[in-house]
């Protein structure tokens, strides 16, 4: 009986860590969506994603595996601004698409793919 106890206790602590988390990361993305939306030329930008990506749970799996560059990030967000510089309730494609491992994951595998081809795959994945 004690060890169901403990086993719903971690089961709990584990859920309310995975919330947080999430939580956590959508406040960073929402932050960075309000300081950058307007002034998108902002290098600082880059570094904060490409930082963030190398300190996420998740993302750093996908960061390890392509081993992109912040060159690699500037390339793909200029890719996501020329189609997607708008922004839709509380998403901005250029800035969003690189804190979901889906699309981060596809984003780093078709670094040469074309803009307007890249941008209409982000904006399916958002539902945009």
């Amino acid at each position: 009986m004690v060890l169901i106890y403990v086993l719903l206790g971690c089961l709990v602590a584990l859920f309310l860590f995975e919330m947080w988390r999430q939580l956590y990361k959508l406040n960073t993305v929402n932050n960075l969506i309000r300081t950058y939306e307007h002034d998108v030329e902002n290098p600082k930008l880059i570094d904060e994603m490409y930082d963030f990506c190398l300190k996420d749970r998740k993302l750093k799996k996908v960061m390890a595996k392509y081993n992109p560059t912040k060159e690699d990030f500037d390339k793909l967000y200029h890719k996501l601004l020329l189609w997607t510089n708008f922004r839709k309730y509380r998403r901005f494609v250029p800035i969003s698409s690189f804190f979901a491992v889906y699309s981060l994951d596809y984003m780093l595998s078709h670094k040469d793919m074309d803009a307007c081809d890249l941008s209409k795959k982000m904006c399916n994945f958002f539902n945009i």
